[in-house]
């Protein structure tokens, strides 16, 4: 039936405005589909250009011991850029495993879609592992990016958040939505100041939407400062069998 319902609406687009009402009516009446906000049309691709969201300013905490959370993350990130609207993803302490190359899918992809950039504050492997990094150094460059997070928020309060950006634009001219991968790992961990964060999520601007990720362990001290709080929990994970990272799932 949807294809059906369908194939009939593009035969009536060419006909005069009076015939297409009636349709749309009859379908209406006959086709649960139609009253659905999409009316039961397939959706297409369509070119991207700068918008504005009508509804962002939420905060999203995303947190948890399963695979998922940045991911996700960067899932809205296309998502809303798809849309045209200004999307930037700050990476905090962002390193890797032996097992991970130096190219990421991810960046990649996000350097290839209009209005979507990101930075990465992090270096080569994982605080408090036995990698060869300097867990001073983990912690120098999570207050880096805390400090450069108070950049993209201030400049984000100063932009006109109800008019479109420049997609080509930098994140200093003002984002819609603003990813801030693995903080919670950095706050959880003390490298940077819980009450910082905290103050820092609720000075945001009513308009910019607030994507928080990162860490195993309750972020308590954020639940109740979030709209939206995801738990990504691990059932079973190759990982713990020996898997190494995988080029196109981890990286």
């Amino acid at each position: 039936m949807p294809f059906l319902a369908n194939s009939m609406s593009d035969d009536h687009r060419g006909a005069g405005t009076d015939d297409v009402d009636s349709h749309d009516d009859a379908t209406t009446a006959e086709d649960p589909q139609a009253r659905t906000p999409g009316k039961g049309r397939t959706p297409e691709a369509r070119s991207i250009e700068a918008s504005t969201p009508e509804e962002f300013g939420l905060v999203q905490v995303w947190w948890g011991d399963g695979k998922g959370k940045t991911t996700a993350a960067m899932g809205m990130g296309f998502r809303a850029a798809g849309h045209g609207y200004r999307v930037h993803m700050l990476q905090f302490l962002k390193g890797g495993a032996s097992s991970v190359e130096d190219v990421r899918g991810e960046y990649n992809a996000i350097a290839a879609m209009p209005g979507f950039s990101y930075e990465n504050s992090g270096h080569y492997g994982w605080h408090a592992l036995p990698d060869g990094s300097e867990d001073d150094d983990h912690a120098a460059s999570a207050r880096g990016a805390l400090r450069r997070t108070r950049e993209l928020v201030d400049a984000a309060a100063e932009a006109d958040l109800d008019s479109p950006f420049d997609l080509d634009g930098p994140p200093d001219d003002g984002t819609h939505m603003l990813i801030l991968d693995e903080v919670l790992y950095a706050a959880n961990r003390e490298l940077i100041d819980r009450e910082a964060l905290v103050e820092l999520i609720d000075s945001k601007p009513d308009g910019l939407e607030l994507v928080l990720t990162g860490g195993h362990s309750t972020p308590e001290y954020v639940i109740e400062h979030a709209d939206l709080v995801t738990q990504v929990r691990k059932e079973r994970h190759p990982i713990d069998a020996g898997q190494r990272a995988r080029r196109g799932t981890e990286y």
